[in-house]
């Protein structure tokens, strides 16, 4: 097992859940329910999101080579969104979804996409095709964040209480920093790969 993947994957996955910024999210969209109906709510939005994430890491590639893709135009765009993503996380936007009647907030919005979302999705394929010999650490890793994530949502009553709006709102900035220097990180790689496949070609 390729530990600094593992750690890379578990950091960025985390990062881009935003468990604690997303737990006002949480709170609202489930307001009215018994601590139980809540609890089943984000084991089924848990499972969910893994499921996809880990979807996308196996079958990414397919899909990149169906639309003529590159890693590295991966990496670019990748970085952009990331980099978006820390942007607002930063500003301290927290956009709160609108909920149709009926819908199963479970699945969307709370799964798809406050947790796991396109970028969170490119980034595990990124990491994916960076580690052709490490795919089990991008998969544990993967899971240990969302692990993590599922516990810290479960904890949204008491962690409001505990840290309060403003706490939220320092942790969410906080991790948008970090996210923005791994969002620099992944599309300069990115930038650097493909100047250095057009380089090649004269």
């Amino acid at each position: 097992m390729d530990i600094s993947v593992l750690v890379r994957t578990f950091v960025a996955v985390f990062v881009l859940a935003d468990a604690l910024g997303n737990a006002p999210i949480f709170l609202v969209l489930t307001k009215g329910m018994e601590p139980q109906q809540r609890d089943r709510v984000v084991d089924k939005a848990s499972i969910v999101a893994i499921a996809v994430l880990l979807s996308f890491a196996f079958g990414g590639q397919f899909i990149l080579d169906y639309l003529h893709i590159s890693i590295a135009s991966l990496r670019v765009a990748g970085g952009l969104l990331l980099l978006l993503t820390a942007l607002k996380m930063l500003e301290g936007e927290l956009d709160t979804p609108i909920i149709e009647q009926g819908r199963d907030i479970a699945i969307t919005p709370l799964a798809l996409p406050l947790l796991a979302g396109p970028a969170t999705i490119t980034t595990v394929m990124l990491l994916m095709s960076e580690s052709p010999n490490a795919h089990f650490s991008v998969v544990v890793g993967t899971i240990a964040a969302m692990v993590v994530t599922w516990f810290i949502v479960r904890q949204a009553g008491r962690i409001d209480k505990w840290i309060g709006a403003e706490g939220a709102v320092i942790v969410t900035q906080l991790l948008g920093f970090l996210l923005a220097a791994l969002a620099i990180e992944i599309g300069s790689e990115g930038i650097k790969e493909l100047f250095f496949n057009v380089a090649t070609r004269f």
